[in-house]
């Protein structure tokens, strides 16, 4: 230490000391300055402006260095190989180039630390190889253990150094630059104090030494050049200043216009931020600006966030409140400089938004209650949580008895208000956590938890009976409903969700056929009901292109001479593996299925090509569905039948049921008057079954009365039957009606029937209903008899 001392204080001009560190500074400031720029720079521009940096901090290191070396006192006549001179500034250069090289642009600690290394290995050479240049009238020897220790200790602390510069933490960059010094420092005290000087006249300097006074000027010179080099650097980086501050300026402008919150950062320190930021964080932009990013994003890495990429994130405000944001990472260049901007997305309205829709999605908007989706949603949960749980549950289906009425004489304002009281009564019987819902229409389906078995589910099904058949107070009105339960078990009626509904479906099914205002629970003969129902509508479909269907006939004659005067066309369906099925099994299948419309059109243009080989004095008589009667293209297609098969109208008769006649009476006033108006004529069948058949009689259009088989039955013991009977046929007459007897099975009934002067009698007792080919047949044969 002391001999280093010595060194310094003895053996070195102080001045040219004073001058070899401010020539330092000097070129230090210009290298980092020209560097910055280089960064600023793109393309070309940035390799010529990195070129000049690593140019620059070669030279300031060689000047330093060389200026030093003239400072030294060595009390005898000295000067420097021009060779190893130049060679020390290229060894510099070079080594500062690869330094900077391998750690452009890198993080990793250990590889900036390498290119340190390299760095000072480059300035260790700068150092000796610049000191083996100098020459002397004399011996020169070295204190190789002094060199080796002054390596020693500089090469880690410039590797230290470079380590430093590349942190995110300010003041650790900060030191970067004095340890680097501080390693530049110790090489030449520690070089200067090494070496051992003897003087020897015998020894003459080299002819081609450079004398200090000659190479003083080119040292002079890369100084002047470092230090116009460092006023162009300060111009640099005052432009670039300015240019920030005007860009800041711009994006603060700019951005307090934007609905985002944004914040310019600086690694993960916040420069700037906008007025929307400052409302969503309820901060400042004192407070926001030099604050770091994780403050309000905690557990969000900025360097994880893809650039352009959307994120899911929670913003902390000032009150330590959590805000779904948005956030969207952006690298600007502002002055040069490369920043980051945040963007913040406030999502609270977006969420509220989002849970407001679900809500409308999965909800009825009648009831409140969950719709058919959610249901199914709730459903299918359960259903696969079936293995995991003890307990099941049940699955019950329900449909209101004659909300369809209500809805239609009510309004449909009314029938909505009946729904919602329904739902709350369907809600106040079952337990908190079981699920009601509304599928839509008068359908309701309610998921029973915990049900324990069926006990539970036919408890609950027999008081929603009873609970929904109280009457309804609607506007002051008593309003009378019913409604039907089908109850499934899960385990033992099925697991999945579909075969649950299904089956659940199936009891609802059997409870509306049993009379209604019931419950049903499922059994497994339904599902075979259903299959072979299934089936039979599947056969159907094929049998109206297969041929399958006939038309039979089943005469009707002159009660008084026994003549035909008409033929009542009946379907019949003879299947190829159950033989001839009966219309009472498959024409309510046809109806609900729709099938009736092909169907029935098919029969009557049949029946009237059919009838035109008969007499022209025998009509026939078709049945028509209450589904036919409410297609309102009914007269164009029986006019359209008529004109194809050249029946004329008033040979066809179209039998109508009372039934048909309930729902709208306007609208069937007006069907049956476009019927009549094709030509054809009306009969009501049944009559005398249904409460309001006279009051028919006197409004629609009728030209013939069939009387049910029903009072025919108990003819001619019974007196009441023969009364009624009797009555109807002399109403008839009184009306101009033709009155026809239905079900005479006896000569008993068919001379009761003679003897009161009914118009036409039909039955058993007459004929059975024929196929086609058999009924020609009857009609030739009753010609010959008569």
């Amino acid at each position: 230490m002391q001999a280093l001392l010595t060194c310094v204080t003895q053996r070195h001009d102080q001045q040219l000391l004073l001058a070899a560190a401010l020539v330092c500074a000097v070129g230090v400031y210009a290298s980092s300055a020209i560097a910055s720029h280089a960064a600023r720079s793109e393309g070309i521009a940035r390799r010529q402006w990195g070129l000049a940096s690593i140019i620059a901090s070669g030279c300031t290191a060689w000047a330093t260095h060389m200026i030093a070396l003239l400072a030294f006192q060595p009390g005898m006549a000295s000067g420097f190989e021009p060779i190893l001179t130049a060679i020390s500034l290229l060894l510099v250069i070079a080594s500062i180039g690869v330094g900077v090289g391998l750690s452009l642009g890198r993080r990793g600690r250990l590889r900036r630390f390498a290119a340190g290394v390299i760095i000072g290995a480059g300035i260790a050479a700068l150092h000796y190889v610049g000191q083996a240049s100098y020459r002397v009238t004399g011996h020169v020897s070295w204190d190789m253990s002094l060199v080796t220790t002054s390596v020693l200790i500089s090469l880690p602390m410039s590797g230290l150094a470079l380590v430093l510069s590349g942190e995110r933490n300010r003041a650790l960059r900060r030191a970067a630059v004095p340890l680097l010094l501080g390693s530049i420092v110790i090489l030449h005290l520690a070089g200067m104090t090494a070496v051992r000087l003897v003087y020897d006249p015998l020894v003459p300097l080299p002819a081609s030494v450079i004398a200090p006074a000659s190479i003083a000027p080119i040292i002079a010179a890369v100084s002047l050049g470092l230090l116009l080099l460092a006023f162009i650097g300060l111009r640099m980086t005052l432009n670039a200043r300015a240019q920030l501050r005007r860009d800041q300026g711009r994006l603060r402008e700019l951005a307090s216009l934007a609905l985002e919150g944004l914040a310019v950062c600086d690694g993960d320190v916040i420069n700037t931020a906008n007025r929307s930021l400052e409302q969503l964080a309820g901060m400042t932009q004192a407070e926001l600006i030099g604050a770091s990013l994780i403050r309000l994003l905690p557990g969000l890495v900025l360097a994880d966030l893809p650039e352009q990429e959307e994120r899911d994130a929670e913003l902390i405000d000032a009150r330590g409140q959590g805000v779904p944001v948005r956030v969207l990472r952006k690298a600007i260049t502002l002055g040069h400089k490369h920043q980051t901007v945040i963007a913040f997305r406030d999502q609270r309205e977006r969420l509220r938004s989002e849970a407001r829709l679900r809500k409308l999605a999965f909800t009825d908007g009648i009831t409140g209650l969950p719709n058919r989706a959610r249901f199914g949603d709730l459903l299918a949960h359960h259903a696969a949580a079936l293995r995991e749980q003890a307990n099941g549950f049940a699955v019950l289906m329900l449909d209101l008895d004659r909300f369809k009425f209500v809805n239609d004489t009510l309004g449909h304002g009314m029938g909505d208000e009946l729904l919602r009281k329904v739902a709350a009564r369907l809600s106040s019987v079952v337990a908190q956590e079981d699920v009601v819902a509304r599928l839509g229409g008068d359908e309701f389906a309610i998921l029973l938890l915990d049900a324990g078995g069926e006990a539970r589910a036919r408890d609950v099904a027999a008081r929603i009976v009873e609970a929904i058949d109280r009457a309804f107070l609607l506007d002051g009105q008593l309003v009378h409903v019913g409604v039907s339960v089908g109850v499934a078990v899960a385990f033992q009626d099925g697991r999945r969700p579909d075969e649950l509904l299904r089956n659940a479906d199936l009891a609802l099914y059997k409870a509306k056929a049993e009379g209604k205002a019931t419950f049903r629970m499922f059994e497994p003969a339904l599902a075979e009901r259903m299959r072979a129902r299934s089936q039979l509508e599947a056969d159907m479909r094929r049998a109206l292109d297969a041929g399958e269907f006939e038309v039979h006939y089943q005469p009707l004659v002159e009660s008084q001479t026994g003549a035909v005067t008409a033929a009542e066309a009946l379907v019949r369906w003879r299947h190829p593996e159950q033989g001839l099925i009966a219309p009472a099994d498959f024409i309510p299948l046809a109806e609900e299925t729709g099938l009736i419309m092909p169907l029935g059109a098919w029969v009557l243009r049949t029946a009237c090509r059919h009838a035109t080989a008969w007499s022209s004095t025998i009509k026939v008589a078709v049945n028509l569905s209450p589904v036919q009667f409410r297609d309102d293209r009914l007269p164009d297609m029986v006019a359209s039948i008529l004109e194809a098969t050249g029946l004329a109208p008033d040979r066809l008769e179209l039998e109508i049921t009372e039934g048909v006649m309930l729902d709208d009476e306007a609208r069937t006033l007006a069907m049956l008057t476009r019927l009549k108006d094709v030509g054809v004529g009306l009969a009501m069948d049944d009559f005398g079954t249904g409460y309001s058949s006279l009051s028919y009689l006197r409004r629609f259009p009728f030209s013939k009365i069939k009387i049910d088989r029903s009072f025919i039955r108990l003819l001619p013991e019974d007196p009441e039957s023969a009364a009624i009977v009797r009555a109807i046929i002399t109403m008839g007459a009184c009306l101009g009606m033709t009155t026809t007897v239905e079900g005479v099975e006896t000569a008993e009934q068919y001379a009761f029937v003679a003897a009161e002067h009914c118009g036409q009698v039909q039955g058993y007792h007459v004929s059975r209903p024929l196929p086609y080919a058999d009924f020609v047949d009857f009609l030739t044969d009753t010609k010959l008899a008569a």
